[in-house]
């Protein structure tokens, strides 16, 4: 079954005895400084639009202070909105009431966090259930599901084990083992990486994408890290003040910054990694050669496969296999150190 997406409408966050109050101040443009000197009050969030799609996984980003971690908590209500709408299957989760929100938050939603949050006194295994006992799932069942998922998550052999016995991966591989073991929709993964290791992090980064592959689920995840963005997100929004400044994909936010604090983010990042062989293609006539590469590969898998099969013109694939257009390997290699100008980016694909 196709997961539903979320939908963020005019979300607003006031921090304060009386938030609502001043939402037609924060509307009208007092900044967050002056709404705190004169009112006491702290803006967590202004405005929020975003459409998080299903069965993709949305990164929402920013530096420290940024809004995020106070935007996905909105999601399972843990934060009461001001003001605003978190629409998921057609309904508003902040209008639910306390029994309807009980029940979403215990089948619809599973949180993954950055300090792992198992309970020091129970096994791999009973960590990975907690969630189905909650629920009064039997013991016999919800141990089947649980052993799935931790064979799936790579800890097959370690049931037994307490987190003190596991290293700081492997704890949240049993946090991701637990927030699949309850076959939630939405996957909430509040920094869930940023406490590893880089190489456990990138190790866990793949396990993510391995499983979204299969299961489709619709994922929020948080983080403060470019790199980590791009590699995981279908959608990226970018949150500064509490306020979205850039949404779309990672191909658009690396070629078309909003403003110079993003264009600070990403004048760094591995263009060749994120850019993909349609954005840079030239049209179908004439195509020649028949190596072919799907639309959507990137400019360095690009170029190594081209290089290694010894071709330096290859076609382009849609979706369905059709001709679209071809890349050559001189203009690919050009593409992923040089910046793309706007009259080259017309053919990226609306997302």
């Amino acid at each position: 079954m196709a997961s539903h997406g979320i939908e963020i409408r005019g979300l607003y966050k006031i921090f304060g005895p009386n938030g609502k109050a001043h939402v037609e101040a924060v509307k009208a443009g007092i900044s967050k400084t002056e709404l705190n000197e004169r009112h006491g009050h702290v803006l967590g969030l202004k405005d929020i639009n975003i459409a998080m799609p299903g069965g993709c996984i949305t990164v929402v980003m920013g530096l420290s202070g940024s809004g995020k971690s106070t935007l996905i908590r909105h999601i399972n209500r843990l934060i009461e909105p001001t003001v605003g709408e978190v629409i998921y299957d057609g309904r508003d989760i902040c209008r639910m009431s306390q029994s309807d929100l009980r029940e979403f938050r215990r089948h619809k939603t599973a949180m993954v966090f950055q300090k792992f949050a198992l309970l020091p006194h129970r096994t791999v295994m009973e960590n990975t259930v907690y969630g189905l006992d909650i629920q009064g799932v039997p013991r016999s069942e919800s141990r089947k599901k649980g052993q799935r998922w931790i064979e799936r998550v790579g800890l097959s052999g370690f049931e037994n084990h307490y987190p003190n016995q596991l290293s700081g991966g492997m704890q949240q591989r049993v946090g991701l083992a637990r927030a699949l073991t309850n076959d939630a929709d939405i996957l909430l993964m509040d920094e869930a990486y940023s406490a590893l290791d880089p190489l456990i992090r990138v190790d866990m980064q793949t396990v993510l994408l391995d499983l979204q592959a299969e299961l489709k689920k619709t994922v929020v995840f948080i983080t403060h890290d470019l790199d980590e963005a791009l590699r995981l997100g279908d959608k990226i929004a970018i949150l500064r003040d509490g306020e979205v400044i850039q949404q779309g994909s990672g191909q658009e936010i690396v070629l078309r910054p909003a403003d110079p604090y993003i264009a600070s983010f990403v004048k760094e990042v591995n263009r060749g990694r994120v850019i993909q062989v349609q954005t840079v293609m030239t049209p179908a006539a004439g195509i020649a050669g028949t190596f072919a590469l799907p639309s959507g590969t990137t400019l360095e898998t690009a170029a190594k496969q081209m290089t290694a099969a010894g071709v330096s013109v290859a076609q382009v694939l849609d979706g369905d296999g059709k001709p679209i257009g071809q890349i050559d390997l001189t203009s690919l290699i050009s593409a992923m150190v040089t910046p793309v100008g706007h009259e080259d980016t017309a053919q990226i694909a609306a997302e």
